[in-house]
C-alpha cells in the first residue's frame, strides 16, 4: 500500500487512513462511501454504506438489506480526522463526487461523471481541491458528444422508420440511468414504451423518489407482444439478441452508447444501429472539469489510462496512473447495472 497524503491507494480501494473509510470499495471494508448506484461502483458485502439519499434506493433495491446512511449534497460530515462531503457527478440520478478535507488538503474522488446536464441526473458541479481523482473512460479525442437535442432528433427518426415499417425497435441502455434518460428523450406519441424487467424494477424505484418518467410497459410472459403495434422496447444490450426479443417477431436493434462513436465497435456489434449517448465525459468533458478543480494532481482511473496521463502530463499537470477495479461504460453490462 503506497500512502499519498490524505488518500492512499490500496487492493480493497481508495482509502482514508484519517477517517478509516474507502470510496467505491471492491473489496468487503468495514466503511464504505459511494460515489453511485452501479454495479462496478457499489458492491454487497460492507459492513455500512453512506451514500447520498437519491442514490440509496436504487443500491438497496439491487444489494438488498445493507447498514446504510444517506447524506444531501453538499453537506458537510466528520468521519474521524476527516470532513466529507458529495457533491453532484451528472453521472446517473444520485451520483457523487466525493470531497474529503484533512489538514487543509482537499481531494475530490470523481466516481463516474460527466458535464453535460442531461434533464434527469443532477447536474455536474466541480469542486476546487488539490487532488483529483478521475475516470478517462473515454480520454482520447476522437470521443465528442454531439448535443443531447440532435441525437433525441435521431432517435425518434429511427423509431418512426421501424414502426411504419412494422418493425418494433429494441434499443440497448444500462438499467440504471441510461435506459431512463433514453425515456425521456423518446416521443410517445410513436408509439408504446416496453421495457424489459431489469429496466422497469429500476423505474419504479425511481418513480417512488418523485423521478418523473414517462409512461412504460413491462415485457412478460403473458404478453401477446406480436400484437404491439409501434412499439419500442428498452431492455439490457445482453438481452438484444436472446430469445426473449426474437419473439417480438420483425424488429430492428440499436444500442445507445459512447462505444457508437468508433465504426469498428458498430460493425462488431450486431445491432441495425448506433447512437452515442453516454453518461460519461467525453474528451473535453475531462479536461473541462479537470481545468475547473485547479488541482495540480490529476489520479486517472479506468479508461485510456496510460493516453490520457500522457497528455495531461505534457499540458502542465501532474498526473499519475491508478489501477482500479472499476468498469466505466461497456456494451455487455448485466442487466443489474
Amino acid at each position: 500500500m503506497s500512502k499519498i497524503s490524505a488518500l492512499t491507494f490500496t487492493d480493497r480501494g481508495i482509502y482514508c487512513p484519517a477517517g478509516d473509510f474507502y470510496i467505491d470499495p471492491w473489496r468487503p471494508v468495514d466503511r464504505a462511501l459511494i460515489t453511485h448506484g452501479h454495479a462496478d461502483h457499489a458492491r454487497w458485502g460492507h459492513g455500512h454504506y453512506l451514500a447520498t439519499h437519491a442514490a440509496l434506493p436504487v443500491m438497496r433495491h439491487r444489494l438488498g438489506e445493507i447498514d446504510a446512511q444517506g447524506i444531501g449534497y453538499g453537506e458537510t460530515v466528520q468521519i474521524g480526522g476527516a470532513n466529507v462531503s458529495f457533491h453532484p457527478a451528472g453521472h446517473v440520478p444520485g451520483s457523487a463526487q466525493i470531497r474529503v478535507e484533512v489538514a487543509g488538503e482537499i481531494w475530490v474522488a470523481s466516481g463516474d461523471y460527466k458535464v453535460e446536464n442531461d434533464g434527469l441526473s443532477e447536474p455536474f458541479e466541480p469542486q476546487r481541491c488539490h487532488h483529483f481523482i478521475t475516470e478517462s473512460t473515454f480520454g482520447l479525442p476522437v470521443f465528442r458528444w454531439q448535443p443531447q437535442a440532435r441525437i433525441t432528433t435521431e432517435l425518434n427518426a429511427w423509431w418512426a422508420r421501424c414502426a411504419d415499417a412494422g418493425k418494433t425497435a429494441f434499443l440497448g441502455a444500462y438499467a440504471l440511468g441510461k435506459a431512463q434518460r433514453l425515456m425521456r428523450m423518446l416521443d410517445p406519441e410513436i408509439g408504446p414504451i416496453l421495457t424489459h424487467g431489469a429496466v422497469e424494477g429500476t423505474n419504479a424505484v425511481l418513480r417512488a423518489q418523485g423521478i418523473d418518467l414517462p409512461e412504460t410497459q413491462q415485457v412478460t410472459g403473458e404478453m401477446d407482444v406480436k400484437s404491439i403495434k409501434r412499439a419500442l422496447v428498452l431492455a439490457p444490450p445482453s438481452a438484444l439478441g436472446s430469445t426473449w426479443a426474437r419473439k417480438f417477431g420483425p424488429r430492428e436493434s440499436a444500442f445507445a452508447s459512447g462505444w457508437m462513436q468508433l465504426r469498428g465497435v458498430r460493425r462488431r456489434r450486431a445491432g441495425d444501429r448506433g447512437f452515442v449517448v453516454s453518461d460519461h465525459a467525453d474528451w473535453r468533458g475531462l479536461l473541462d472539469a479537470i481545468g475547473q478543480t485547479g488541482a495540480e494532481n490529476i489520479y486517472v482511473t479506468h479508461g485510456y489510462t496510460d493516453i490520457f496521463a500522457r497528455y495531461l502530463n505534457e499540458n502542465g499537470w501532474q498526473a499519475q496512473v491508478v489501477p482500479t477495479e472499476f468498469e466505466g461504460e461497456t456494451l455487455d453490462m448485466d442487466a443489474a447495472s
